[in-house]
């Protein structure tokens, strides 16, 4: 379900942001949710693989991230793809709609975990990887598997 991490309890993870993007600066923001939100949570019920961040009037939201509905919730369930507020400080804020502005930058959420009881979320400021770049980082993962696992035979 969740596996532990050295911040927290990690409840989702973005990996294919790594892939299409350069991160170049990380933050931790808080998440606004309800009750069933954080319920649904605790059980690991999450996918940030096709959200996206927007920065509007100030604040700064996660949209499309899918936390399912709690199934004991009823009628206090939310809607799971609303868009959720996260909470930066202003000068943050500032300093990421300035970024967003310039073109090729991007907001993207990285993971999603539990830190003293909290929601938080991790989110990367990324620039856009060409195509041969998403290569050049296959290769590097590749030489770094095969000398992993050249290093394991020799020590055996």
């Amino acid at each position: 379900m969740a596996k532990e991490t050295g911040t927290g309890k990690l409840i989702a993870s973005n990996k294919k942001a790594y892939y299409d993007y350069f991160i170049d600066e990380k933050y931790e923001a808080g998440l606004v949710l309800h009750g069933t939100e954080v319920k649904s949570l605790r059980q690991g019920k999450c996918s940030i693989k096709e959200s996206y961040i927007q920065v509007a009037d100030g604040e700064v939201f996660v949209m499309n991230m899918n936390i399912t509905p709690y199934e004991k919730g009823n009628i206090f369930n939310k809607d799971p793809l609303r868009p959720k507020k996260l909470l930066l400080h202003r000068s943050q804020i500032q300093k990421l709609a300035a970024h967003t502005a310039q073109k090729g930058f991007t907001l993207v959420p990285l993971q999603v975990y539990f830190n003293r009881g909290r929601v938080k979320m991790e989110i990367g400021l990324a620039r856009g990887k060409k195509l041969y770049d998403k290569r050049e980082s296959i290769a590097k993962k590749d030489q770094l598997r095969a000398a992993q696992k050249e290093f394991k035979l020799r020590n055996l």
